[in-house]
């Protein structure tokens, strides 16, 4: 039957060989016991059943998603698209079952649809259209993001009850997620071992004009390996959703990267003709455990993507040494793959026993972390802007100054990824946390985890939807954009053209502060918003679109932007009528934005105070660690800072 089993040649004898064979032919897995034993023994925190049991739960997303890329890669293709596919499939789902009305179970199967729908329009450009397949998947990539943008309309929808128990747990402590994983991976084994597709998927990617020689239907074949690959994307997006209780229109972005990387990791070739589901998902355990491991030791998001980065390379550097060394693969059909046999069964029986001793022997020396001071976790939505940067170095130096042990995380604008940083932080034990959510909806579940472990909960800048926290320390946004539009209007003198450069869509700081700035400007009807462009909070993205819409309204007479680092880039764009034929305000008062406002560049920034809130948050979640009363809403104010006042604001 088909495998991609790897049996070295002749030659090597004796205990070395052995070693030498088992190392080489089993690459992946010994980089997973390697890394196991180095968590437990750096962290005390590693080696607990809950967070085991978290590291199953941050893996199943990418392993459902990297079940499907198996088969593409396994045929010598690519698939890009997996990620989007996934968001598109959840937000169809969520879309028709609650806006539509549709009942759940056809939801259900409609999301399913489209998923298998857009796997077959890439098997189509790819079989039939001659596209490259990087090219037509790198098309739906764009495609199914944009779609899902659509028909979500930019925010996020809350899923229906009865599929959000798919992020649940058995018994209270079996995390369903898991089990769709282990599911999916035993029928991802079972299609590639058992059957005439998986066959024909180890031929062509073998060799794709010896294959259709042989007789095999390769264009048709592909058509089934790409919409398989879309309906695994879909099971996967319905469960990253269920996980969130929301379908987010910009979720699971990147991750088509992390499903290709497991592949690769779990010794697959991107030439073709290599892979299996075992090797998939210890691809895709592996770095789950880096990134739970790196999350415990408080490493920095950005080396963690270093990390990452140098394992996947090592993986494929450990690919080519193995196949140098003579190891080579068993082709469809050869006999000695149909499943854990013989030596090959006490390989891994060694390795398992192995493993556990060591760690059992681990876990008596290392029982969690030595320090006394009180351990705080803060999980930031992003560390790519200055506000957040602000908010920061706010908490650190409040921390530093309390004695308490402060470890931070950057979700990258990553729902699913801030799910994974609450999760660890709940089973590090923390004494409390402080969030700042990419989307509100979206981390209740896991604030909810830690409500049940009694481990308060802090918002900071935005709330948390359906869970209970301590407090919220924030800004107004809704306010702050009211403030917004009546500084832009007077400053226009109630009347002229302008346009609303769009925060990222999805997340309550575009949402709030754009119904703000829309409420403000009902009291100046001959104020004419022209245009509405998303640029994601990005100053890069902000300089594009005001260039691009700089060409359909030249005439333009103020911008109102969501953020200052959109603002900076209108400013760019705008080159020498910033500050004076035509009015920018930015959001936030960074430091690059209130340095525009003091030269003119800039009108205004409706500036929040960033330190000010990480100070009070740690303030108030040291509080309710010990018990203490806080309040359960803390507001810092936000003023308008213009050239008149910037030197009084410090931020």
């Amino acid at each position: 039957m088909a495998t991609d089993t790897l049996k070295s040649t002749p030659g090597a004898s004796g205990a070395s060989g052995g070693l030498r064979r088992l190392l080489l032919d089993n690459g992946a897995l010994t980089a997973l016991i390697i890394l196991v034993i180095a968590m437990s023994a750096l962290s005390g925190d590693f080696l607990t059943t809950d967070n085991l049991l978290n590291i199953g739960v941050q893996a199943a997303v990418t392993a459902i998603l990297a079940f499907g890329v198996t088969f593409v890669i396994v045929s010598a293709g690519i698939d890009l698209s997996v990620g989007s596919v996934a968001a598109l499939s959840a937000t169809v789902l969520a879309w028709t079952a609650t806006s539509e009305g549709v009942p759940v179970w056809i939801a259900v199967i409609l999301a399913i649809a489209t998923g298998i729908a857009c796997g077959l329009v890439n098997g189509v450009l790819i079989s039939y259209g001659k596209l490259p397949p990087f090219i037509a998947t790198l098309a739906m990539l764009s495609v199914g993001r944009g779609l899902s943008l659509v028909i979500s309309q930019g925010s996020p929808i809350a899923f229906p009850e009865s599929v959000s128990h798919l992020g649940d747990t058995l018994g209270g402590w079996l995390p369903v997620p898991v089990l769709v994983m282990i599911v999916m991976g035993l029928i991802t084994a079972l299609i590639l071992g058992r059957t005439y597709i998986g066959r024909s998927m180890y031929a062509i990617g073998g060799n794709e004009e010896a294959a259709r020689l042989s007789g095999l239907r390769v264009k048709k074949q592909k058509l089934v390996i790409y919409a398989l690959s879309g309906l695994f994307a879909a099971a996967a997006g319905i469960v990253l959703a269920s996980r969130l209780s929301s379908a987010q229109p910009q979720a699971a972005q990147g991750y088509e990267l992390d499903a290709i990387a497991a592949v690769v990791i779990g010794g697959a070739s991107l030439a073709g003709g290599t892979g299996k589901a075992s090797g998939t998902l210890i691809g895709a355990l592996i770095l789950a455990v880096l990134r739970n491991g790196l999350n415990l030791l408080s490493v920095s998001a950005f080396w963690q993507q270093v990390v990452i980065g140098v394992v996947i390379a090592l993986a494929v550097l450990l690919d080519t040494v193995r196949r140098k060394a003579g190891a080579t693969p068993v082709t469809a059909g050869a006999g000695g793959s149909s499943g854990l046999k013989g030596p090959q069964a006490i390989k891994y029986g060694l390795a398992v026993v192995l493993v556990a001793a060591i760690v059992g022997g681990l876990s008596l020396f290392n029982n969690g972390s030595s320090s006394s001071n009180p351990k705080v976790g803060l999980s930031l939505s992003t560390l790519n802007n200055p506000f957040f940067v602000q908010i920061k170095e706010g908490a650190q130096a409040e921390a530093k100054k309390l004695g308490a042990d402060l470890t931070v995380t950057d979700a990258q604008n990553d729902a699913s990824q801030q799910a994974n940083q609450l999760q660890n932080f709940t089973s590090e034990g923390v004494d409390s946390i402080i969030v700042n959510p990419v989307d509100s909806d979206a981390a209740g579940p896991s604030v909810r985890s830690a409500n049940k472990s009694d481990i308060p909960v802090v918002g900071v800048d935005r709330g948390v939807n359906k869970a209970e926290t301590a407090a919220l320390v924030a800004s107004d946004n809704v306010e702050g954009g009211k403030l917004g539009a009546k500084a832009l209007a007077e400053k226009l003198g109630g009347k002229g053209k302008i346009v609303i450069l769009q925060g990222l869509a999805g997340t309550s700081a575009s949402r709030e502060r754009g119904a703000g700035f829309a409420e403000g400007l009902k009291a100046y009807p001959d104020i004419d918003v022209v245009a509405k462009q998303p640029a994601d909070f990005d100053r890069t993205k902000g300089l594009d679109v005001m260039t691009n819409l700089l060409q359909a309204h030249p005439d333009v007479q103020g911008v109102f932007a969501e953020n200052d680092e959109m603002a900076l880039g209108a400013v760019k764009a705008l080159g020498s009528k910033a500050g004076k034929s035509v009015q920018v305000i930015g959001f936030d008062g960074t430091p690059d934005g209130l340095k525009a406002v003091k030269e003119g560049t800039m009108y205004a920034s409706v500036a929040q105070q960033p330190k000010e809130l990480g100070r009070i948050a740690v303030e108030n979640a040291l509080r309710a660690a010990d018990d203490k009363e806080v309040e359960k809403t803390v507001k810092v104010p936000v003023k308008v800072v213009t050239s008149k006042n910037v030197d009084e604001f410090t931020g």
